[in-house]
C-alpha cells in the first residue's frame, strides 16, 4: 500500500509535470508559428524537447551516437509512448522530418506544431491516400531528406515489439538510403498508454549500426527482416509479430545493443 506521503508526492509531481509539458508545448507551438526559416525552428524545438525532459527529471542515456551518418539516412524505431517523439527530437539532429499518422495533424496546438517543423503526414485509412502518401515520402527520401519513422505504426500497454509496416524501408530501399534502426527503452514505464503525465526515470537510446540496401529485388523486406532482428536483440521485449513470450533479462538485452 502507497504511504500517504508517497501519493501526495506523486500528486505534486504529476501536477507540475502537467503544467510544465503543457507551457512548453504552447511556447514551442508560438515559437513555430512566428519563427522563420524551418531549420531555424527544428533547433528551437529540440532545445525545448531537451529542456522539457530535463525539467521533468527524465534522463536520457545515448549509445551508439557515431553510427549515424552525417549525411541523409532513414530512422526506423520502436514505438512505445507518447514520450518516444518527443525522446527523438531531443536526441537526432535537426535535419530529419517525422512520419506521422495524418491524424495527429488535427490536434489542437501540437497539430500545427507538427506541420511547422516539417513533418510528414501519411494517410492510414483509405487505401488510395495511402499509396499517394507512401509515393510522396519516397520521394522525399529519394530527394535527399533524412527521415524518421514509427514502422510499427502505433503502441499499447503491451510490451513487445509489434509487427512493421513496410513503408519505411521501401523508402531507404528505392532511394538507396542508409537505414538506422533505434532502440528506446524507458518511456512506456515513465508514461504509459492511456497516461498524459510522465513519471521521472532514466530513457535509454541505442541508435544501432546503419543498415544499406542490396541490390535485390526484396531489398525492402531484407531490410525489415534485419532491422526487426538487431532491434529484438537490444530490446529485451517479446516479439509480437511471432507471439515469442519469452523475454530477454532487461541486463543483457543491453549489453547487446552496439
Amino acid at each position: 500500500m502507497a504511504m500517504p506521503g508517497s501519493r501526495l508526492w506523486s500528486t505534486l509531481y504529476g501536477a507540475v509535470a502537467l503544467a510544465v509539458f503543457s507551457l512548453l508545448l504552447f511556447v514551442a507551438s508560438v515559437l513555430a508559428l512566428i519563427v522563420p526559416g524551418l531549420s531555424l525552428r527544428r533547433r528551437l524545438i529540440r532545445t525545448l524537447a531537451r529542456i522539457g525532459l530535463m525539467v521533468l527529471g527524465l534522463r536520457i542515456s545515448v549509445r551508439g551516437a557515431d553510427h549515424l551518418p552525417q549525411s541523409s539516412c532513414i530512422v526506423v524505431a520502436n514505438h512505445c509512448s507518447y514520450l518516444d517523439g518527443v525522446v527523438l527530437k531531443a536526441v537526432l539532429p535537426p535535419r530529419f522530418s517525422f512520419v506521422i499518422k495524418r491524424e495527429a495533424a488535427a490536434y489542437p496546438v501540437a497539430g500545427l506544431l507538427l506541420h511547422r517543423i516539417g513533418s510528414e503526414f501519411v494517410d492510414r485509412g483509405s487505401l488510395g491516400g495511402r499509396q499517394s502518401d507512401a509515393r510522396r515520402v519516397v520521394r522525399r527520401a529519394e530527394a535527399g531528406h533524412s527521415l524518421v519513422f514509427f514502422p510499427e505504426g502505433t503502441f499499447t500497454a503491451e510490451p513487445g515489439l509489434r509487427r512493421f509496416h513496410v513503408g519505411a524501408f521501401v523508402a531507404a530501399a528505392r532511394a538507396r538510403q542508409t537505414l538506422v534502426p533505434v532502440v528506446i527503452r524507458g518511456t512506456r514505464r515513465s508514461m504509459p498508454s492511456g497516461t498524459i503525465v510522465p513519471r521521472a526515470g532514466r530513457l535509454d537510446v541505442d541508435i544501432l549500426e546503419p543498415l544499406l540496401p542490396g541490390p535485390e529485388r526484396d531489398a525492402a523486406e531484407t531490410l525489415r527482416r534485419e532491422a526487426r532482428r538487431r532491434m529484438l536483440a537490444c530490446l529485451g521485449e517479446p516479439d509480437l509479430e511471432t507471439s515469442v513470450s519469452a523475454v530477454p533479462e532487461a541486463s543483457g538485452a543491453a549489453d547487446r545493443c552496439s
